[in-house]
């Protein structure tokens, strides 16, 4: 495993992470099998491992902790609050209330006196992000972070954040973690430019597409993928028309197209660590056996006729929008909006 520094952190990390997602009731929720897992991603020399407070609602912590007991200093802890945990409005979000319930949860739950890499799971736009940067900091300050950062964030908040942090003499965002696969490649406009410029690590969640470039769906086949039914992206015809173009390409290059796809999130000079979040072993299996592939400048151009770089082929279902495309009665005139 060659590692990499996550930014200018200093911190060394492994070009694959491991998500811990699917770890608990929405994935495996056999704990057991989870940490088998686990161990087994560390023991191949995985030493960076994402989890968030909202996966499994917490259950995805508790698993990790338990699978760190005796391992932790060796391995780069990050998790990630903002999204909902529960009906109350003020336990979400990136209000100093909130960071500082949500971390001393955390802490409890994995069974750490700190965690590495803490990061706000998505924008706030109704709190000020020198509101959040000071929590932040005051965390570090403790000692009970070691680094901070972000996800999804678009370019422009990005810029803002560094700003604020930098006139205001707090603590900045060391990361950023945005969606990028094959098929999603909107952040080499801008995002990857700018978290470049800002010296910041780049790690990058569904490097596989939420399944669609593992081969298991085709066009006009029947799938037995479980969220083919309740994701709108897995079913997307552009989507698809991509994943038939690439298939062949991976068997030219005599690879599997998981293989194939996890070499091309990683290939990026911005891009630190790619996630991977396997259910079973087997996925995990298949995932490690890629780890040392790398891409030739010819199936990097070949890649790049399929989809040009800068673009995306559809959007994930769960991807970032903007407050002002959240409602389509924004792109409206004031007098249309009032007629509604």
């Amino acid at each position: 495993m060659h590692y990499r520094t996550l930014g200018r952190t200093g911190i060394k990390v492994s070009p694959y992470a491991l998500g811990a997602m699917m770890f608990g009731a929405i994935g495996n929720p056999d704990h057991e099998d989870s940490v088998r897992i686990i161990h087994k991603a560390l023991d191949a020399g995985i030493n960076f491992v994402d989890t968030s407070d909202v996966y499994a609602h917490g259950e995805s912590e508790e698993i990790l902790g338990k699978a760190l007991k005796g391992r932790r200093a060796d391995v780069v802890v990050a998790t990630k609050l903002g999204l909902p945990m529960g009906d109350d409005p003020n336990r979400r979000g990136n209000s100093r209330r909130w960071i500082t319930t949500a971390v001393e949860n955390s802490l409890r739950r994995l069974g750490t006196d700190h965690i590495d890499l803490y990061q706000i799971h998505r924008p706030d736009p109704d709190t000020d992000v020198e509101e959040t940067l000071s929590a932040l900091t005051d965390l570090i300050r403790d000692g009970k972070v070691r680094a901070i950062g972000s996800s999804t964030m678009p370019a422009s908040d990005i810029v803002e954040a560094q700003w604020v942090a930098e006139r205001r003499g707090l603590a900045r965002f060391r990361t950023e973690q945005p969606t990028y696969s094959i098929l999603n490649r909107g952040i080499e406009r801008e995002v990857l430019p700018v978290t470049q410029r800002f010296g910041m690590g780049t790690l990058v969640w569904s490097p596989l597409a939420q399944g669609m470039l593992t081969g298991r769906i085709r066009k006009g086949r029947q799938t037995d993928l479980r969220r083919a039914a309740y994701f709108k992206h897995l079913s997307d015809e552009r989507r698809l028309d991509a994943v038939e173009q690439l298939i062949p390409l991976a068997a030219e290059s005599g690879l599997p197209l998981t293989h194939l796809a996890m070499a091309f999130a990683i290939a990026h000079p911005g891009v630190t660590s790619a996630i991977i979040g396997p259910r079973t072993m087997e996925q995990l299996d298949d995932l490690l056996a890629g780890a040392d592939v790398t891409l030739t400048d010819e199936i990097l151009d070949r890649i790049d006729e399929i989809v040009p770089p800068g673009s995306d082929v559809g959007t994930l279902d769960m991807a970032y929008a903007p407050p002002g495309l959240q409602r389509h009665l924004r792109r409206r005139p004031l007098d249309e909006r009032t007629a509604a």
